[in-house]
């Protein structure tokens, strides 16, 4: 079905730029209809999108663009539209003949496209565990190194919590980094007011996040390249040093006299 504006809407704007089919105008403003022609704006008091230039961003997006950013959620699917993906898919393709679709398109009817909703801001992540040792089959104790122990302190990076403020009572609070994407919609633990962060909130957080572990991961991965690779001249060493030992201590061996070792008779008179 199309998407609709609700009169909730706040006249922010942020849907506008949006919407890859510019068929969202701003309340009183004649939009380009697909004739070619102006058409009487839809609403005069906010935001409105046009029906049919609405794809739900079938497409371009596994997410529609509009509801992403909505600060106060009033994307919503028109009931009074219903609309197949394939509907929709079809209206693309014909607002768009330039573009060369991918079989694989992004869709917010594919399986597992839609973003998981929180109905409530989501807990800070756990403090990391210590490290416990653990009991390998046979008894013996398994304790952890000194490297993984300092790698579990560091949070998975979609647990890693990211700080915001509520726009309506400025409350502070924090969300892991996980629950930050377009479409997810998230509510103030102080004023339970809903939100939805939008494309810029997640590409900034992404950036600065993705380049502290790539950098976290590269340097633990060069570490314990060079801890290997320490392993493997000492295993070398020591393989050198036991064959070595075993050649000496045969050598040693060969020409010892072993007691009780049969002697020959030399006679009576010696």
């Amino acid at each position: 079905m199309a998407t609709m504006i609700t009169d909730e809407c706040i006249n922010c704007g942020a849907c506008e730029p949006e919407c890859p089919n510019t068929a969202i105008y701003q309340g009183g403003v004649e939009y380009d209809g697909l004739d070619g022609a102006k058409h009487a704006a839809l609403s005069n008091d906010f935001f409105y999108i046009v029906p049919e230039k609405c794809t739900e961003c079938v497409g371009f997006f596994d997410h529609e663009a509009c509801a992403a950013v909505c600060p106060v959620d009033c994307c919503v699917p028109d009931p009074n539209i219903p609309e197949s993906e394939e509907v929709l898919m079809t209206r693309a393709r014909q607002l768009h003949p330039e573009q060369a679709f991918p079989e694989d398109y992004p869709s917010r009817f594919k399986a597992g496209a839609a973003a998981p909703a929180a109905s409530a801001a989501p807990a800070a992540a756990a403090a990391p565990a210590a490290p416990v040792a653990a009991a390998p089959a046979g008894g013996a104790t398994f304790v952890q190194s000194p490297l993984d122990a300092l790698a579990d302190t560091v949070p998975a990076l979609e647990s890693w919590d990211v700080p915001l403020t509520c726009f309506r009572c400025r409350g502070e609070f924090e969300v892991p980094f996980q629950f930050i994407k377009p479409g997810t919609v998230l509510h103030c633990p102080h004023c339970a007011g809903s939100f939805v962060p939008n494309t810029i909130l997640y590409r900034d957080v992404a950036k600065r996040v993705t380049k502290f572990y790539d950098s976290f991961t590269a340097g633990l991965d060069a570490i314990r390249s060079r801890h290997q690779a320490e392993i493997e001249r000492f295993e070398d060493q020591l393989r050198q040093s036991l064959q070595k030992l075993k050649d000496d201590v045969k050598e040693a061996s060969a020409d010892a006299a072993l007691a009780g070792a049969p002697q020959k008779n030399r006679g009576f008179f010696g």
